[in-house]
């Protein structure tokens, strides 16, 4: 498996079947893939439309289900621990992340050196949301940027691209997803930013607030500052080939 393509969801059965079919329609007779959706919780029909669509022949789904909904970050562990694929491929589930920029980062992937750590990061930068959301965001983003020296100007962009190897090193904790570029480059490891399509919500409503983002926000920031100043990269220049 070339691919696994990570979905986090709760409660987003009316944009389950768009999403994924867009993504087989962006990366079919391109590279070997699987979608691994997890249903974090969900008490609609989402999972029933995981199941729908796989009668119907659309077999690279790999469908999971939490009992009970712990959070995205938590969804999205999940799902990278249980993919078969090399590279994992992460976007939201409610239809405004572009399965057809999915191969613009995946080429993007494939100029990294091999066994490099890394991460390729989507860039919405031109929004359809509101301009109360866009301004929070701005802000957001700016704050983060300043202190954490990320690298990217849209780290909330749920489309990403980065080795399984590269996620697995990454210290796990609730929220850890809205940091993602901060702890991939805390490995040594690069960023590259890609500009990607942001695309209108056709069904159901955000499940995230400003005071949801802000209050766990400032928190996980402090955080992973706190990451940062302790880590210490080895450079090795010498290896005794006979041990």
């Amino acid at each position: 498996m070339d691919v696994s393509v990570v979905i986090p969801a709760k409660n987003e059965e009316e944009n389950v079947a768009p999403v994924i079919k867009a993504i087989v329609a962006a990366l079919s007779n391109k590279v070997s893939f699987e979608i691994v959706y997890v249903d974090d919780g969900s008490d609609d029909n989402t999972y029933a439309e995981l199941q729908r669509l796989m009668s119907q022949g659309i077999e690279q789904i790999y469908p999971v289900k939490h009992r009970f909904s712990v959070g995205q970050s938590t969804a999205i562990h999940t799902g990278v621990k249980m993919s078969r694929g090399q590279l994992i491929v992460t976007l939201d589930a409610d239809g405004q992340n572009d399965p057809a920029d999915i191969p613009k980062l995946l080429e993007q992937a494939m100029l990294q050196p091999l066994g490099s750590d890394f991460c390729i990061a989507g860039y919405r930068k031109n929004r359809k949301d509101t301009s109360w959301k866009r301004f929070q965001s701005k802000i957001a983003n700016k704050v983060r940027s300043t202190l954490l020296h990320d690298g990217t100007p849209d780290t909330g962009c749920g489309l990403k691209v980065f080795p399984k190897t590269t996620f697995m090193k990454l210290p796990y904790f609730n929220h850890m997803h809205r940091f993602l570029p901060a702890l991939v480059r805390r490995l040594g490891g690069k960023i590259v930013v890609v500009e990607v399509n942001h695309l209108d919500r056709q069904h159901g409503v955000s499940k995230y607030n400003m005071l949801g983002r802000l209050g766990v926000g400032l928190i996980d920031m402090f955080g992973v500052m706190w990451l940062q100043r302790r880590v210490k990269i080895a450079e090795v220049v010498s290896v005794d080939q006979d041990h």
